[in-house]
């Protein structure tokens, strides 16, 4: 049995601030820094703060993923990608279903934006298939594939695109580690405690450990922390899951 540390076990968790007010935000990342090892920044977050939240973030010395899922025409998405390296953001993400030139160009843009700002270029993600989405909701769209097959050819065509990685479910990870090269980022949403009872929108959930022990590289945890009774016991819990599913690997 491998020996793997709280801190590599740690960084692997990426918890979701889903917040719509910057003092509420603010709290779970003084509650939970060094106890994770990113804090994710979407939709709700960002409309309602903007990049404030990221600065203050990153003042506390803390790693910012910035899920926006940007998805437009190429020099749209690669002039908003820009503006996300300079608010020095360590993670952010595209549509893959926007298209093998749009993730090109977006890719280009942002290392050439890290290399003359001198900083470190952040991973670029390319999201799949929404957690969220199962195979009838895929048909209900006008997809011919299932989940499986989708999630496949949208990773293989952001892999070709350059994309660090992608953002893909838990139950997608064995098939992406067999068909992709291994230094391929795998960032999976939707994960729940082992021990979680609780249903809600995710359709495609997988408990920690498995997904780790499966090959994920990161694993983002919203609700089974934020929803806590004890939070901070919560994230200790899913950490020390993360850790036996590093070492199960």
């Amino acid at each position: 049995m491998k020996n793997i540390s709280n801190k590599a076990a740690s960084d692997k968790l990426i918890f979701a601030l889903d917040a719509d007010n910057y003092e509420d935000a603010l709290s779970w990342v003084e509650l939970l820094s060094g106890h994770v090892g990113m804090f994710k920044v979407g939709k709700e977050l960002f409309t309602a703060v903007g990049p404030k939240i990221i600065e203050s973030i990153k003042k506390k010395g803390q790693r910012v993923f910035l899920d926006l899922k940007f998805y437009d025409i190429p020099n749209t998405v690669a002039r908003a990608a820009e503006v996300a390296v300079r608010l020095n953001v360590d993670m952010f993400n595209v549509h893959a279903s926007g298209g093998s030139q749009m993730i090109k160009e977006t890719v280009s843009a942002v290392w050439d934006c890290a290399d003359k700002l001198g900083t470190a270029r952040p991973i670029l993600l390319a999201v799949t298939v929404l957690t969220s989405l199962n195979n009838s909701d895929l048909a209900e769209i006008g997809f011919q594939k299932n989940t499986k097959e989708l999630v496949l050819h949208l990773a293989k065509l952001a892999y070709s695109a350059g994309a660090s990685g992608v953002v893909a479910s838990a139950q997608d990870i064995a098939l992406l580690r067999e068909n992709l090269d291994e230094k391929f980022i795998i960032v999976t949403p939707g994960i729940r405690s082992a021990n979680a009872t609780t249903k809600d929108d995710q359709k495609r959930t997988l408990s920690a450990y498995k997904a780790v022990k499966t090959g994920a590289d990161y694993i983002v945890v919203g609700r089974p922390i934020r929803a806590a009774k004890d939070p901070l016991e919560a994230c200790h819990q899913i950490v020390q899951e993360i850790a036996e599913g590093l070492a199960a690997k």
